[in-house]
């Protein structure tokens, strides 16, 4: 079993980067609760998402589904969509008996590193920190996260846990409506990554499902503002389909989406983890949609210390972080895995067979990179622009009301920093890049699967490909430089973030010109007009943000393929370029 969290409370791809006018926006809705307390979306008018912002009923079905029995959970319960409940008992944390610091974490395959580090959940193994201070580490399983947030609001543990994204949903019980702190000794201070899930979320659909566009209308079983429902969200804005265009269905957490998925035919798809999605998989009428295999920078898990505690011990907390890394490195070795897969086994209660196989739902992120994720700017895929992300997507839905708390005021990388100027940590590489082998666009086409859609708009000049074109304005009675498309750096900086979020994934960048010309200039002609407009999208991912440039390849296809087939004529809609993602986890 592969359990991250449950719910937090009740309550692969083609973008089209369009040649022409205006900006795409993209639509979102909330939850309302019916009768029978079961959540659908609300299909209100709503104001749209814009992508480029990211950073009913059980219907029993006459015969049984094929695979009873598959899923972790048997029974279905349905549960009503609400905000975090209020936390209880804030107080200044427990003072640590015998020099132990209590570390929550949850059932999950990335704090391997510390329970190998720390030799099991009891605290028995003596750490040190820098000076020689000895300390000791109890591991703590606090599976729910609400209970986890509130003994640690309460003091009663001095280090949490959670997936990034969860956090500024916890935030709005540690901040007032203006985002300012209502008692700035529980504010978190995050000192490290832990890893990112590698597989081990996904979304399982029916064979009818090829496309994220295709769920649209559809009935889809999630745990509301769990990880499940951040990677929904994702998968949906970037494809281009509206939260409010498909009808959520609310359960208590992941593995309950998987058995309502698994008995109830009218769900088109459910969001949930593994082992449950690949056992879905297997019964026949049943596809894998999308993992995190492939959108493999999506869902980063994260520690958090107090703010009171980490001001007080510093030390005990760069020691931890030095734990972690030394761990990650231990866990290469096969000896060490076993060890600690019959760690966790005890710790989580479950076989050591499981826990060897759940290892690989998660990658450790060691210290080269956590200074991409914590440090780098241009990282597409950073701290930064998934905090925000999961802030605006949040508060579309209308889960977070409160003013957005600074990504800074959270994150502190300074022991990150640190140790990547000494060794042996400054002797470590980002081991979680992939070389992309060069691949013919034809045969992307043919042997990958295309996963979703998405729409934003580059302004071309006409004839023209240059992306730092810049043409004369007058303002205020002076003349001045412009970029043709002022909004050019941003939407480069959106498909970055989408080819960094799908790192295993092929990237078709497809130019399309307009039909106003057909029939007086050579069809060879557009075709190469269009392909340069695809390089130069091309060549500026590259460069501004260090992608691996097999991993696209480009493709002109001029005026072929009108955007709209049922107004073919739309020339403004049809000078455009796609970029289609493959999932190319199979190669």
């Amino acid at each position: 079993m592969s359990e991250r969290t449950k719910p937090i409370f009740y309550p692969a791809a083609v973008v089209v980067i369009a040649g022409l006018i205006g900006l795409f926006n993209i639509g979102c809705g909330g939850g309302d609760e019916d009768k029978a307390n079961v959540v659908a979306n609300n299909k209100q008018k709503t104001p749209d998402l814009d992508v480029g912002k990211l950073p009913i009923p059980l219907v029993t079905t006459a015969e049984a589904a094929d695979g009873v029995g598959i899923t972790t959970v048997k029974e279905v319960t349905y549960v009503p969509s609400e905000r975090l409940p209020a936390v209880k008992g804030t107080a200044a944390y427990r003072p640590m008996e015998d020099n132990t610091v209590r570390f929550a974490l949850n059932v999950w395959a990335g704090w391997a590193p510390i329970i190998l580090a720390n030799d099991g959940f009891k605290p028995n193994k003596v750490w040190k920190t820098q000076d020689g201070k000895e300390f000791r580490v109890e591991l703590v399983l606090i599976d729910d996260p609400i209970k986890m947030r509130d003994i640690y609001a309460g003091g009663n543990v001095h280090i949490g846990w959670a997936t990034l994204d969860m956090l500024p949903l916890f935030m709005e019980s540690f901040v007032d409506s203006s985002g300012k702190p209502i008692d700035t000794r529980i504010m978190p201070r995050v000192y490290q990554q832990i890893d990112w899930s590698n597989g081990g979320d996904g979304i399982i659909v029916r064979d009818e499902i090829k496309t994220v566009s295709d769920l649209r209308g559809k009935k889809i079983a999630l745990a509301e503002n769990s990880p499940s429902h951040y990677f929904l969200l994702n998968m949906l804005v970037r494809g281009g389909v509206q939260p409010h265009e498909v009808d959520i269905v609310t359960v208590e957490d992941a593995f309950t989406a998987a058995a309502a998925f698994n008995t109830d035919k009218s769900f088109a798809a459910a969001v949930t983890w593994a082992p449950d999605i690949y056992n879905l998989e297997k019964v026949k009428g049943n596809r894998l949609l999308v993992t995190t295999l492939t959108a493999n920078k999506l869902i980063a898990d994260v520690w958090f210390a107090r703010a009171d505690f980490a001001k007080d011990h510093p030390d005990i907390i760069e020691g931890l972080v030095r734990g972690i890394f030394d761990g990650m490195e231990g866990m290469k070795s096969e000896k060490n895995r076993q060890k600690c897969s019959e760690l966790m086994a005890a710790g989580y209660g479950l076989p050591a067979s499981e826990a060897l196989e759940m290892l690989a739902d998660a990658h450790s992120t060691n210290v080269a990179e956590n200074y991409q994720f914590l440090m780098n700017d241009n990282n597409p895929t950073n701290f930064e622009r998934v905090w925000n992300q999961a802030y605006y997507l949040y508060r579309h839905i209308g889960t977070i009301t409160h003013q957005r708390v600074p990504a800074d005021q959270v994150v502190d990388f300074s022991i990150v920093d640190k140790l990547r100027k000494e060794e042996p940590y400054a002797s470590q590489k980002d081991e979680y890049t992939v070389q992309f082998a060069p691949k013919t666009t034809r045969q992307i086409k043919v042997e990958d699967d295309e996963i979703l859609t998405n729409t934003v708009i580059i302004h071309f000049a006409s004839n023209d490909w240059n992306l730092d074109k810049k043409v004369e304005k007058t303002i205020d009675g002076k003349t001045v430089q412009q970029l043709y498309d002022p909004n050019v750096g941003n939407v480069l900086e959106e498909v970055a973030n989408l080819a960094g979020t799908f790192g295993l994934a092929r990237i078709i960048i497809a130019g399309h010109t307009d039909s106003s010309m057909r029939g007086r200039v050579p069809a060879d002609l557009v075709k190469e007009l269009s392909l340069n407009r695809a390089n130069a999208v091309k060549q500026a991912l590259v460069e501004k943000f260090d992608l691996d440039p097999n991993q696209f390849n480009v493709d002109g296809v001029g005026w072929d393929e009108p955007a709209d087939t049922a107004d073919p004529s739309n020339q403004a809609k049809n000078r455009r370029v796609e970029v289609k993602i493959y999932a190319a986890e199979a190669e």
